[in-house]
């Protein structure tokens, strides 16, 4: 684990409460993240953060540690709403109130380019860029809505984070980060109707003030021998572990020829027109290949119940519903 003692923040509920260690056993249990219990204190691990719960004689003491200072921010929200279910406050030591939401930075469009017929690739400038080219593949993009001033997630008083609604909600799809080096990052979107992305790429975007907020989602699995299942919506996070893969890779895509770009004289790279049927019928489910699927909705939940019924362990796969 890293360095957990980098970051701190901390504070109290003001009344003992097994409540609040009953919640938090639970959290665990649901995350499936390990969880140390001692005579004096109870500890959850995650996100490379520690979160500590310490009985006083009429309180309870909470104290939240990590790496970086935006999850340890991310891991105070997540405590004070899973303390807020069973009905208990935290009086946090100190709140930034005003700040942007944990993990956002503002970017600007430096620029929007055609990779493929059917994709958009933008690039996106900030000093913080080289934060989202390691530890985890994607992030979400935040777009105000058109024709109004951004009106961006601040931190409040409570330790949560208040978003814009109404009129100013923000649209906040999720993306792979393709390339990220310097300062800018890039990212593909997959073109289709009806998309807000879409609509603000091919509108001259260049030069606009984004959010963008993260890293997020994992990263290329570790293993010795990985197996990547995916449709159209899929290929930039395949094509990036094609490149991040340690081990043996293989891919499977469905997606037309013309958007594989260099992916199409990869002999690592098969096209298939049906995925769902091309996962059912691939010697990698036999084996002790990774597996990560993503596509449908639809597709994605028939995946799942495929491999749990042929007895595969859940760490032995990934399977993500990339749209619905």
């Amino acid at each position: 684990m890293s360095d957990l003692r980098s970051f701190r923040s901390g504070g109290v509920i003001p009344q003992p409460s097994g409540a609040a260690v009953a919640a938090l056993k639970a959290r665990a249990a649901a995350w499936e993240v390990p969880l140390i219990e001692s005579a004096d204190r109870l500890s959850l691990l995650v996100w490379d953060c520690e979160l500590r719960l310490t009985p006083l004689p009429d309180s309870l003491r909470i104290d939240l540690s990590g790496p970086e200072q935006r999850l340890v921010g991310n891991l105070r929200e997540s405590a004070t709403e899973l303390f807020a279910e069973v009905g208990l406050s935290v009086v946090w030591d100190h709140v930034d109130v005003g700040a942007l939401a944990p993990g956002l930075s503002l970017m600007r469009v430096a620029g929007v380019s055609r990779p493929g017929p059917n994709f958009l690739r933008v690039r996106l400038a900030g000093p913080e860029a080289a934060r989202f080219g390691s530890g985890s593949l994607h992030f979400r993009l935040l777009l105000p809505p058109a024709g109004r001033a951004a009106q961006w997630p601040r931190v409040t008083e409570s330790g949560r984070t208040a978003w814009p609604k109404g009129p100013d909600a923000l649209h906040r799809p999720v993306y792979t980060v393709t390339d990220q080096q310097d300062d800018w990052l890039e990212f593909d979107i997959f073109r289709h109707p009806g998309s807000p992305t879409c609509a603000w790429a091919e509108g001259s975007p260049e030069g606009q003030e984004v959010g963008v907020i993260g890293p997020g989602g994992g990263w290329c699995p570790e293993a010795d021998r990985l197996c990547l299942f995916g449709d159209e919506t899929a290929l930039p996070a395949i094509a990036r572990m094609l490149k991040l893969a340690r081990g043996q890779v293989r891919a499977v895509l469905r997606c037309p020829a013309d958007d594989l770009g260099s992916l199409g004289t990869d002999p690592r790279v098969t096209r298939c027109e049906d995925l769902l049927s091309a996962f059912r019928q691939h010697e990698a489910l036999q084996g002790d290949d990774f597996l990560w699927f993503a596509g449908s909705a639809d597709q994605a939940r028939m995946a799942r119940q495929h491999l749990l019924q042929l007895g595969r362990a859940r760490k032995s796969f990934t399977v993500a519903a990339y749209w619905a």
